[in-house]
């Protein structure tokens, strides 16, 4: 759509398995991005993303992703830690299957972030980078091994992602037009097995990742802006042109006629105005309340299936 190119090289995902995504943030349109290739390749619904938690009072966007239980953060780990181990340890116990999306760099690449992210280098004696940020390793580390104690992970997917041509930084310019041209992501799956252990193995792997990406990225830059891959291309199982063609057409016409019959229904009948402003309502209180929708589910699993649990305990 839109005259988007995408181009996969790289490692497959296996439909349904259990990932931790890490991925460069060119731009803050990373996300919506990779779901064409989850779309093809993967499960989209199985997608979670890790994102800062004033997103989650947008009208709309942010409530629908409160219900899909996204994990908002505020990108501070003293802050952050609790929720990161009630929300991982809470998909653990309901054995949800998920695909966690994080940027350990922790901003999208700018000229500011790239300052930024260089003065930290010089004071730390690290090598400056032109095409990456530093990643941040500690929430990559806890979610990796919170989801491994918890038996629900199966290979953390490290990808790439480039722009060839004109890079949209922010969503306006998509709301102008300006999608690109094209699209490239890389990955690389590595199974759980072949991950470190220990915290710190942990740590200076993600770190080596971003080194990969660096020199993977200056070469794409610098040379034919293609990734090079000398593997062979892996057909997505089970998903046919037929069956992708299908679903744009339906999600198309889905799209195209959810508006305007909104806008008609609100206009036409009081009870669907009505229904409109509570739910707005609604959604604005849970959050400003209780912290969002999901906030809402983790506290009414751990009081319905933890509690008990405990009282059996003190029974016993």
């Amino acid at each position: 759509m839109f005259g988007v190119k995408v181009i996969i090289t790289g490692d497959a995902f296996v439909p349904g398995e259990r990932s931790v995504i890490i991925m460069n943030h060119r731009t803050r349109m990373d996300w919506l991005f990779l779901w064409n290739c989850l779309m093809r390749y993967s499960y989209l619904r199985l997608e979670k993303i890790c994102l800062k938690a004033s997103l989650k009072s947008v009208p709309g966007f942010g409530w629908a992703m409160q219900a899909a239980a996204y994990i908002f953060i505020h990108r501070k780990w003293k802050d952050d830690q609790s929720h990161f181990e009630d929300i991982i340890d809470y998909f653990c116990d309901i054995r949800e299957p998920l695909q966690l999306l994080l940027f350990p760099e922790g901003t999208d690449f700018t000229e500011n972030s790239k300052a930024r992210s260089n003065e930290f280098a010089e004071k730390n004696g690290l090598p400056k980078y032109e095409y990456v940020l530093h990643p941040r390793t500690t929430g990559f580390t806890f979610v990796v091994e919170r989801l491994r104690e918890g038996k629900n992970l199966d290979a953390v997917h490290d990808i790439t992602v480039a722009y060839p041509h004109n890079i949209p930084q922010t969503e306006k310019h998509l709301v102008l037009g300006d999608f690109p041209k094209e699209i490239h992501f890389h990955v690389h799956r590595y199974p759980v097995d072949a991950l470190p252990m220990s915290r710190e193995d942990l740590q200076l792997w993600c770190h080596r990742r971003w080194e990969e990406k660096e020199e993977r990225l200056r070469a794409f830059y610098q040379g034919q802006k293609n990734f090079q891959f000398t593997g062979q291309t892996v057909i997505p199982p089970c998903k046919s042109e037929l069956r992708v063609l299908v679903l744009k057409l339906l999600s198309i016409l889905y799209w195209t006629l959810f508006s305007p019959a909104m806008c008609i229904l609100i206009y036409l009948y009081s009870p669907v105005r009505w229904y409109f402003i509570i739910t707005m309502v609604l959604f604005v209180l849970l959050e400003r309340i209780f912290g969002g929708l999901e906030m809402v589910e983790l506290a009414r699993y751990r009081f319905f299936h933890k509690q008990p649990r405990l009282n059996v305990k003190k029974q016993e």
